[in-house]
């Protein structure tokens, strides 16, 4: 009789290979199962309805609302991959209530003059490079944040970007999004596109040898959490009090477009969101277009009110 280790890892090989799922999402996968598989005394007592709701009560009590999610979509798909193989005649889920309210959390922006500030101060680090090592560190990073806040992409996409993903011809981009999708971002700013330029040409070898067009001091891929440190630092110098987070630049693209009556369907397009309900959540942070609204077009600044 197999045993649910083995499952779990033939589930893991098809997300892998049938599904192409990335690496961040099988690692969670792995985690995720794990963790159930160690919650469980033999193989008739993970498939019960009982255990598996006795594990989802237990995940609220330790862990916050957005992992219990996650989690819970973890096992959700393993579940209906144990129906698809028939392994499973009758699926536990289908008979489990695994709704629950979840606190809304706003996403953290920067604010524009904190972007303005912040590119400022890479564009000045290079001019002040005491040595060509320190000069062409600069140029790559202005390049990823001037890319960060040109498309919106996620951290993950930038990083995982090849040469043959841009354009410089039609000024355009390729990204590989979740889910494997694509989409084209243009790039319309000539400031962002002469950085992406400059970069490539200060770095065409280590991009050859690398085989990913952002690369780190050891020519090799550059990593999301070196562009973490990277945003701390500059933010520091700046004089940034914030906590900049590379994924605030994607809040940032998204709320400052809906400011400029971007519609927020070709924003949807732009961030890669499949459900316009997940691009919804920026129309709640642009607090600023709100105030102008009330500010300058409330009807009641066309009313004349006779108070004698």
């Amino acid at each position: 009789m197999y045993t649910l280790n083995y499952y779990i890892r033939e589930y893991i090989e098809y997300c892998e290979h049938r599904k192409r799922l990335d690496s961040k999402t099988l690692k969670a996968y792995r985690i995720d199962l794990k963790q159930y598989e160690s919650s469980c005394s033999n193989l008739s007592d993970c498939f019960s309805k009982d255990h598996l709701d006795w594990f989802v009560t237990n995940l609220h009590k330790q862990y916050k609302a957005k992992t219990v999610k996650r989690k819970i979509a973890s096992l959700k798909a393993f579940f209906h991959y144990m129906e698809y193989k028939e392994v499973l005649d009758n699926n536990p889920f289908s008979k489990l209530d695994i709704r629950f309210r979840e606190a809304k959390l706003l996403p953290k922006t920067i604010p524009f003059h904190s972007i303005q500030l912040l590119l400022s101060t890479l564009y000045k680090q290079k001019e002040q490079a005491v040595s060509e090592y320190q000069r062409r560190c600069c140029m790559r990073d202005i390049a990823v944040l001037e890319l960060l806040f040109a498309t919106g992409m996620r951290i993950s996409e930038l990083c995982s970007l090849k040469l043959s993903d841009l354009d410089f011809e039609s000024r355009s981009v390729l990204i590989y999004g979740k889910g494997a999708k694509e989409r084209i971002l243009q790039i319309g700013n000539p400031e962002v596109m002469a950085a992406l330029v400059a970069y490539r040409e200060a770095f065409r070898e280590e991009i050859k040898e690398c085989g990913y067009f952002f690369v780190n001091r050891l020519r090799g891929k550059l990593s999301d959490q070196s562009v973490r440190f990277m945003i701390r630092r500059y933010a520091e110098t700046a004089g940034i009090q914030q906590h900049i987070t590379p994924h605030m630049f994607r809040h940032s693209f998204a709320t400052l477009l809906l400011e400029q009556d971007v519609d927020i369907r070709y924003i949807q397009r732009m961030l890669g969101h499949s459900s316009i309900s997940t691009t919804e959540i920026y129309t709640h942070v642009s607090s600023k277009k709100q105030k102008d609204i009330l500010v300058n077009k409330h009807p009641r600044n066309l009313m004349e009110v006779n108070k004698g």
